[in-house]
């Protein structure tokens, strides 16, 4: 029996045959991929970044918004927006929007996320219904609900009819009750989306967790809290982060509701801005108020970024 030999070159090392090859990309592909991007990316830079710093520049001045003419008036804006009482309840009013629906809208998605799973028949059915008041146009459900709390809407008619007539009230026109009514209203219409994100994120929850927890004699309550709640922190994090910033942009519910009254009792920062701008012509102003909008929203984005990093190591 003879042993065949292969002649190697001996100054060339050879390649073992499990080590995986090396595989360059042509510049050409890349080329390609960055004229693919081309387009998306002028249309960011050239809206969303000019805008931002037009935006910037406009808050230095003094401009009605309507005529070219200008004074550049450096601060002063900004020191006008520290001293304005009226932005401060306006961002107290967002901020306490902000707190109360992004808290219930949790509680209620997480709540019925837990309800539907443990159900074995109906599910697609009800992850429906609760879904389709999320993709409802807001002006749409505003509108709807405007009509509805009229103090001869349906929904007075209704505690009428049940002979609770104390009760009935215009909800969107009493300053007690008017903040708390586009709460209830928001809290309708994206509970949706907070059950969502917790349903896919408990379908990810390995099974012989809660196995185990049911071994160890948790009760149902005891298991939420202590293991399924802190497995969920993640879509925690990302639900608090992003509602409040949804709450920072809230306009149109609130314009088509009270238009931030009665008075100023549910003015927020978007609604006024908007006063600012189109209906005082206080363009810089409002630009003013807008970057403030701005670096609000970024602390939060920024903050949703440095926690995620945290909960990842």
């Amino acid at each position: 029996m003879t042993m065949q030999l292969t002649k190697t070159d001996p100054g060339r090392a050879q390649r073992p045959h499990w080590a995986p090859v090396k595989r360059t990309r042509p510049a050409r592909a890349d080329l390609r991929a960055c004229l693919f991007a081309l387009p998306a990316l002028i249309f960011i830079v050239g809206v969303v970044h000019y805008s931002l710093v037009a935006n910037g520049v406009y808050s230095t001045w003094n401009w009605s918004g309507v005529t070219p003419s200008h004074t550049p008036v450096g601060g002063s804006n900004y020191i006008k927006l520290v001293e304005d009482p009226v932005f401060w309840r306006s961002l107290g009013n967002t901020l306490v929007f902000a707190t109360l629906t992004v808290a219930n809208q949790m509680v209620l998605g997480f709540m019925l996320a837990v309800l539907v799973r443990t159900r074995t028949r109906g599910r697609g059915i009800l992850r429906t219904l609760l879904f389709i008041p999320v993709v409802i146009s807001p002006a749409i459900v505003a509108t709807s609900f405007r009509l509805l709390l009229t103090p001869d809407g349906e929904f007075n008619g209704f505690l009428r009819a049940l002979g609770l007539d104390g009760f009935a009230q215009p909800w969107l026109a009493d300053p007690r009750t008017a903040l708390l009514t586009l709460v209830v209203i928001n809290v309708w219409q994206y509970t949706g989306y907070s059950f969502v994100i917790y349903d896919a994120a408990m379908a990810q929850i390995d099974p012989s967790v809660i196995e185990a927890a049911h071994l160890d004699g948790a009760s149902t309550f005891g298991m939420l809290r202590s293991v399924i709640a802190p497995l969920l922190s993640g879509s925690h994090l990302v639900l608090i982060v992003l509602g409040v910033i949804s709450a920072l942009k809230t306009f149109d519910l609130v314009f088509l509701t009270t238009a931030g009254g009665p008075g100023v009792e549910t003015e927020f920062l978007s609604t006024y801005i908007y006063r600012q701008v189109i209906t005082q012509f206080s363009a810089g102003y409002g630009a003013a108020l807008s970057v403030a909008l701005v670096v609000i929203a970024l602390v939060f984005a920024v903050l949703q970024v440095r926690l995620a990093q945290k909960d990842a190591h």
